[in-house]
Formats: C-alpha cells, structure tokens, sequence
C-alpha cells in the first residue's frame, strides 16, 4: 500500500474550517486576497484550526461555479485584491473613490465582474505607465516561468479570442482558430497581442496576491486544503487546447458527457454535461496533462481534495444527445495507473479522496491502493443504522466534516430532515434542541477518530438554510454566500480551541 500526505500527515489529529474566499467580508462585492484573507487566519490560528479549505481557485465560467472553469489551471482574477493594488500603486485611490454599494450578503457576481474587470484594466494601464523594472521584470519572468509553459498561453489567447467573440464558447468561432490550425493560431497571437498581455498580467497579479496569502498561512501553522474538480468545462482553455483528449465530434462537440446514474436522491441521476476524458490517449502520454494540473494546483494549496474521486475507478458515460443520465453505462477509469504516474512525478501524493456517492468496491480497492484517506459526511449519518458515515465506524485515515458546500448548513439540514433522520440524530447526538444541532456536530467531528475534522463556517455560526454555499441541481443562488464581517469572534474562537485541546486536535 502507498502512504500519501494530507492534513494530519504529521501523526497529529487536526481540525480545519471551509471557506471560499469568495465568502470573505470586504467592500469590493466579493471575498479576495487582501487583509480580510489575512484577519480570517489569525482568526482560525486562535481557533486552533491547522487547516483551511478552499473550493477551487480557477477562474468560474457560466453560473459563477467554481467546479465549471475557465481554465484548471489559471488563478480566479476576481479574488486579486484592489487593496493590495493601490498599496502596489497598481491603482490610485480616485480609481476607487466611486465604489458601488455591493450586498455584504451575496455576490452579485455580473456586477462584481464589470466594476473589478474596470478596475484590473485600469491597472493594466497604470503598470504600462509606470511599473518600476523591477515589476516589469517580476511579470516576464512570470511568463516565461516552467510553471506556466504548460498553460499561459494557451489560456492568455483563448480569453482573448473569447473576448473578441463577444464571451462566445470556442466551437462557435471561426473554424480555423477552433480547429487551432497553426496559421490562424500565428495571426491570432499577433492581432489580439495587447489583450494577450493583459490577460497575463491579470494571472501574473493572481499569483502575486496568493503567495502573499499562501505564506500568512504557512506562517501560522496552516496548511491549504484546495479542490480539483476530475472534470473540466467544455467550453475552456483545457479542453480547446487538448481536443484529442476528450471524447469530441469534428465540431469540438461532446460525443458522450460525464454525470451519475440514478439513485435514491434522483430518478432520472444527474447529467453534468462536462466532456468525458480519451483515458487510451492520457496513458499513451504518461498523463502529462493531469500531472502538469496536479502540479500547479499544489502551488496554490499544500493538499488537494480530489473531486469525484469513484470516477477515476469507473465513470458513468452518457451519449451526448440524452436529456438525462437514465441511458448510460459504467466505464473503466484510468484506476492505479494515473495514481502511479502522478507520484512518479510529484513524489508522495498529498491527496485526499471525495469518496461520496454511489461507491463500489473497486473504488474502495483504488483509494487503499493508493493509500488516499476518504471522506465521511455527518449528515449523510442518520437515514439508516449503524451508518458508515457515523464516528464508530471510522477509519482513522479519514477527513470527517458536519456537511460541505454541496449540502445544507447542519441547522438548515436538521430542520427539513426527514423524522426518522431527526430522531436518529437527536438519539445520536444527545440532543434534541435544533440550535444544539450544529455545535454537536462539530463536536461528534472532533471527537471522532478521523484524523482530520472541518467544519463548514456557517456551522461554526449555526447558520440557517438562507446561508447555504451550493444547492447541486439548482439553476441560482448558488456560490454567493458571503460572511458578516465581525461574525467570527474572540469566543467562538476560544470555544473551538478548548474543543481543538480536549480531543488532541492541537
């Protein structure tokens, strides 16, 4: 069996909390990296908390999801700090005089989008005229990085391009530049050559902003927990610069997409949409493409949460022209093999496995392999006895969380759970007051043997089903959830600390 590292790698027990930074207070509309970042880890240091969880950083497509990006690889220019700008003298202080009144409570994510891109353009600006040589520097030897050959520019012209069509999806521009025939892709760099540079610097300024919120982190004892999702949006710069990858017709369309089958929660299962992976062509490259996402992921968090993980085991295929998931067929994931590959490359692997789902034996046989530990959701604990999502059937190797950004908030959860879920639950937890449901929780985590427990912020806060991060299935409302500044206090801090002690998590 391979070991693999992950929050408590170091024999310790750990306790953590998921955030997205989008969620972070803030004046600009939506959570970034500047001094709220910072403030919310001294908070979780006090708190005791060794691990911070994170959605992933890419940068959303349609319907502002985290999990449908643009890019797998490049960094979410929306959570570059304007803070951190004018401090750069990157901005000036009257481009931010007239700041719009944003909701504290959501994220309007099309205005948000409109008055930042405004903002990173007038940047952009600013840098040509007066960045020193030194910044100037910095930003080519970004570019020219090994880190970013595999990606930048690919992702730099693909934005470009999809600016100049009007924000259309690559299988709608013209067909030279979809089918990237050499001659179109040349002019296409030298016609859109300024928009190209500002999409770099915009990813140059991501980076810069991240490493600043990666070493408070690492300065505090906190380790960044991040997401990689298994898939990718069809329309992206992954997929338009790796068509032979993925299972397409000549038009780029998909032939057959990704989804499960149905189950309890669903009749008809859940068809995502997102292209499904050439497996046959990835191992004829030695997976190339996974272990340079892999990599670059792990510059943006110290482990990763592996998405989906029953996939890499066996996927659900569903012909491209069903309406819903009824009509699929399980096929063979690239099992051990890529698993294999990614250590060859990267060493020991600090991976943890989204073992969720509709889960077999072979995905149990692959996440032993390869040492992964799983997950086990407290919620998902009371619809039946004795199950395996509750503490006394625990492996130690495990990350055991109150619920995630796909569930509802424990309280939220607790008030619309079925009866027999309710009395399981205030059977198990020993209480039967709704506003005890969400401390018990995190206290059933904690003292669990999981070496690693996180915990939601809105179950810190015992927050209601109106603070819900992701209703999977529902078309809005989803990922906007922001967090009141001044809500995480002293107390609560000291609260989980006194818990972080008690059951050896410090």
């Amino acid at each position: 069996m391979h070991t693999s590292v992950h929050p408590a790698a170091d024999g310790r027990r750990a306790a953590g909390v998921l955030l997205h930074p989008t969620s972070l207070p803030g004046s600009y509309g939506i959570g970034d990296l500047g001094d709220e970042a910072v403030s919310f880890l001294d908070w979780a240091q006090s708190a005791g908390m060794r691990v911070w969880q994170v959605l992933p950083l890419n940068p959303p497509g349609y319907g502002a999801s985290p999990y449908g990006c643009l890019s797998s690889f490049a960094g979410n220019p929306l959570l570059i700090s304007p803070q951190r700008l004018l401090q750069e003298e990157l901005l000036d202080p009257d481009d931010v005089a007239e700041l719009p009144k944003f909701s504290p409570e959501h994220v309007e994510f099309e205005r948000v989008h409109e008055y930042k891109f405004g903002l990173l353009r007038k940047s952009w600006e600013h840098f040509n005229e007066r960045a020193s040589e030194e910044l100037r520097a910095e930003l080519e030897a970004f570019i020219d990085a090994d880190e970013q050959r595999e990606w930048l520019d690919d992702y730099t012209l693909y934005m470009a391009l999809k600016d100049a069509a009007g924000g259309g999806p690559w299988w709608e521009w013209s067909a030279p530049l979809a089918a990237r025939e050499d001659k179109a892709i040349a002019a296409a760099r030298r016609e859109h050559a300024d928009a190209i540079r500002f999409w770099q610097y915009v990813q140059f300024l991501f980076f810069r902003h991240w490493a600043v919120v990666r070493e408070a982190a690492r300065s505090r004892g906190i380790q960044i927990l991040g997401d990689v999702p298994i898939y990718v949006a069809g329309d992206s710069a992954d997929v338009w610069g790796n068509r032979e990858m993925f299972q397409l017709d000549e038009n780029g369309w998909p032939t057959v997409v990704a989804g499960v089958p149905p189950d309890y929660f669903s009749a008809t299962g859940q068809r995502w949409g997102n292209p499904l992976y050439r497996w046959d062509v990835m191992r004829e490259t030695e997976y190339r493409w996974w272990i340079a996402r892999v990599r670059t992921n792990l510059r943006l968090a110290d482990v990763i949460r592996l998405d989906h993980f029953r996939g890499f085991a066996a996927y659900w295929e569903i012909p491209a022209a069903e309406p819903t998931a009824v009509h699929g067929r399980w096929m063979p994931g690239p099992g051990l093999a890529l698993f294999d590959a990614l250590r060859g490359a990267l060493g020991e692997l600090p991976l943890v496995a989204e073992d969720l789902g509709f889960i077999t034996e072979d995905v149990h046989e692959l996440r032993r392999n390869t040492g992964l530990p799983g997950m086990k959701i407290l919620q998902f604990g009371f619809g039946q006895d004795d199950s395996p999502h509750l503490p006394h059937r625990f492996d130690p190797h495990t990350v055991v969380y109150t619920g995630t950004h796909d569930n509802d908030t424990a309280r939220g959860w607790f008030e619309t759970a079925s009866d027999e879920e309710r009395a399981n639950a205030m059977t198990y937890l020993g209480t039967s007051d709704p506003a005890e449901i969400a401390p018990a929780l995190i206290r059933t985590a904690y003292t669990s043997v999981a070496e690693t427990a996180i915990v939601p912020v809105q179950d810190i806060l015992a927050l209601g089903a109106d603070a819900r991060m992701n209703t999977p299935g529902a078309e809005q409302h989803n990922w906007s959830w922001r967090l009141a500044s001044g809500a995480l206090t002293h107390d609560t801090a000291a609260a989980l600390r006194r818990l972080a002690q008690v059951t050896g998590r410090i």
